[in-house]
């Protein structure tokens, strides 16, 4: 076969495919591509003048269908030909029954079609054969019994069903098409005797029922009733007494129906579905009227159940308050289902501490004690599983609450030392304690005039787990009995505890203060400076010197300034000591006008403000010599130097300051980013002193622009 291309010939047109060989076993791509039609372009979109409908494009395609093709009807005209068809039709059920020995239907459909020839022995004897091979499937004997049936062979097809139903006793089908045949027949004898046979093989609830509604339509109503007591000691449930007793009800039996429904519910306390049973027992005393029987049977029945299937009884019980009740039964109701729900939520989970606090607020607000204890009682009994501070700390609040409870509601004493005890031998102090805790059951001693009992508390509290609350509250008792000794005692176990502790060593050296013992309180002092390690230290070295200031010793305070400055260096500790040398000595009446007419005094105000200008020049060396970077330290520190020599007056020298003021420049720094580029800039204020100006020859064309700049704005005033 020849390729041909389209188009002209010429240099620029494509080359013609390669022609494939047959002899190299392959085909090029473009035999192998499929060429698919390209799509019309419909380039008129106006509709057409003769719509047609999709009914009648189906109708078209189904006149234009051709016609299925059957097969001829056979005409039989006498016996040869029918004895010759029967002939061949039984060699092909013969030769499928053969090769598939095991389907039903095609036994089935070779008796059928025996059937239909009208020759029942050769049926029968194919449903027989057929049993030969699957006697378990029970809907060949349906189909047997029902062709006995269809063609009036009772007895065979009696037969037939007390083989079906000895054979396969568990398949209710054919015990229903037995009974069902013998009662067209009208043998009722016989269809009550089929289900004696069936119940005695125990069958379901179906089973018993279709048996009672047998009896009821011939009206046997002692048979039937027999057969519910038989019925209910065979199947003891809930559905099957409720419904022997809507049986006696329907009758009109109010008392044997209430003797059923007592007999249940002693029987079925315990069962899973109980609140159904109790509910119809409820719901058919209030049918007769029987309001506080009723009542009581929720009552009974809200004892029991357990509450996580009680949901159900708890609605229906609220109904039935909100329609018979007064308003102490409904609010009763409601407590009840919120108590359902509580008790739902602390079983799903019982360390959810929160849902115990609400279930206990709710008991509470009903006030039973006996329910309220129970309730804290199962709440504490679920203890943390972790000993851990984080999971006991709500945990530890149910305590705290019970004892409230029976220290202010119940008012029983002896019952919340209890509470108090256990709670704190259940606590595990070696790894944690509560102080709060602590604290409460030594109040609680107090509030009932116990003060040894309370402080065995606090001193046991001490002794096993100490806290700072714990120390605190105890020396605060102490202080208030006015046992000064038990509160150096406490004092100085709390610093043994703690000795980087500021605040003990401060409210030790305090008290020793208020009773006037200077020597000991400068000693606590003293020995609190000495510890090598303490948490806030500038607090405990300014009441300190505030100490010592206010006892008039100014040279115990100048030298503990100097101790300082031995220690740190920094600004704030400076300005202090110049504040101090400027005003060291002051009275209250050393501002009056006698006094600064005074020699005397004129001639201490000159030596504090020389005490106090030494110690911002010994400040301002060290900041431009030691530590010259700290430049705005330096700044802030010419600051205050001038703010003090302006209050001091005429006695103040300002020049000696603003000669070391700084000049403020903005300038610009880089800034580090991630990969080590310097890329990105930030400004800040850099301060340039005037004896830096000599040692930075870099900085004096800075100066000189300055300078010029100054003149310029100068000579434009000028002009």
């Amino acid at each position: 076969m020849a390729l041909t291309t389209r188009g002209g010939g010429g240099a620029d047109q494509a080359q013609p495919p390669p022609v494939p060989d047959a002899s190299l076993g392959f085909l090029t791509k473009r035999d192998t591509e499929v060429k698919l039609p390209r799509a019309t372009r419909v380039k008129n979109k106006t509709p057409a003048g003769v719509q047609i409908t999709a009914e009648q494009i189906l109708r078209e395609a189904r006149e234009r269908q051709e016609p299925e093709i059957r097969p001829p009807k056979q005409k039989i005209t006498d016996v040869h030909e029918l004895a010759d068809y029967r002939l061949r039709e039984r060699k092909r059920f013969e030769d499928l029954i053969r090769r598939v020995r095991w389907s039903v239907s095609a036994w089935v459909k070779y008796a059928k079609w025996e059937e239909g020839q009208k020759d029942f022995a050769r049926a029968r004897s194919v449903y027989e054969r057929a049993l030969d091979v699957a006697h378990r499937d029970h809907t060949l004997w349906l189909k047997y019994a029902e062709f006995e049936m269809r063609n009036r062979y009772v007895n065979h097809a009696r037969n037939v069903w007390d083989r079906a139903v000895s054979l396969l006793p568990r398949i209710d089908q054919l015990w229903y098409k037995y009974i069902h045949m013998e009662e067209l027949l009208g043998a009722v004898a016989n269809a009550r005797q089929v289900f004696e046979r069936w119940m005695g093989w125990r069958p379901d609830i179906a089973g018993w029922n279709s048996y009672i509604k047998f009896e009821l339509r011939y009206g046997e109503v002692e048979r039937a009733r027999a057969i519910y007591e038989r019925f209910v000691a065979e199947h003891p449930r809930p559905d099957t007494f409720i419904r022997y007793a809507k049986f006696e009800m329907k009758r009109g039996e109010v008392e044997r129906a209430r003797r059923v429904y007592e007999r249940a519910a002693d029987l079925l306390v315990d069962d899973e579905d109980a609140e159904v049973l109790f509910v119809a027992f409820a719901e058919f005393e209030e049918k007769c009227r029987e309001v506080e029987r009723a009542r009581a049977i929720y009552k009974y029945a809200l004892d029991r159940v357990p509450k996580g299937r009680a949901e159900d009884l708890y609605r229906k019980f609220l109904a039935f308050e909100k329609q018979f009740g007064d308003r102490e039964g409904i609010e009763d109701a409601i407590v009840g289902k919120r108590r359902f729900q509580y008790e739902d939520e602390v079983r799903k989970n019982p360390l959810n501490y929160d849902s115990w606090f609400d279930y206990i607020r709710l008991e509470e607000s009903v006030g039973n004690k006996d329910r309220i204890r129970d309730v804290y009682e199962r709440s504490i009994a679920n203890v943390p599983p972790a000993e851990e501070k984080r999971y006991w700390q709500r945990y530890i609040y149910l305590w705290i609450n019970y004892a409230l409870y029976e220290e202010l509601d119940a008012q029983d004493m002896e019952r919340t030392r209890e509470v108090y005890r256990e709670c704190l031998k259940l606590i595990p102090h070696k790894k944690f304690t509560f102080a709060k805790l602590w604290l409460m059951a030594a109040q609680f001693e107090i509030r009932q005039k116990n003060i040894k009992a309370a402080r065995q508390i606090l001193g046991n509290a001490i002794g096993m787990a100490p806290k700072g609350k714990i120390f605190k509250k105890y020396i605060e008792i102490e202080l208030y009995l006015g046992n000064f000794d038990r509160c150096r005692t406490l004092y100085e176990k709390y610093i043994e505890w703690s000795p980087a502790n500021c605040y003990a060593w401060r409210k030790y050296a305090e008290l020793e203060k208020n009773l006037s013992e200077t020597d000991r309180a400068r000693s606590i002092y003293e020995l609190a400076i000495a510890q090598p390690a303490l948490d806030t230290p500038e607090v405990l070295w300014k009441e300190y010197l505030q100490f010592e200031i206010d006892e008039d010793e100014f040279d115990r305070a100048r030298e503990l300034y100097e101790r300082l400055l031995d220690r740190t260096k920094h600004l704030k500790v400076w300005i202090s000591f110049a504040e101090f040398e400027a005003s060291a000595g002051l009275g209250e009446d050393a501002e009056s006008e006698e006094n600064k007419n005074d020699a005397g005094y004129q001639e201490q105000q000159l030596e504090r403000v020389r005490r106090c200008r030494a110690v911002f020049e010994r400040a301002f060396d060290y900041f431009r010599t030691n530590a010259a970077e700290l430049k705005e330290e330096r700044a802030m520190l010419l600051e205050e130097w001038l703010k003090k020599e302006l209050s001091f007056g005429d006695l103040g020298d300002v020049t000696l300051v603003q000669k070391k003021a700084p000049r403020k420049v903005k300038r610009k720094r880089p800034l580090p980013t991630d990969d080590g580029s310097n890329i990105a800039y930030e400004e800040y204020i850099d301060y340039i002193f005037p004896d830096e100006v000599t040692l930075a020859p870099n900085l004096k064309i800075l100066e000189a622009a300055y300078k010029w700049k100054k003149q310029k704005a100068n000579d434009t005033e000028d002009d």
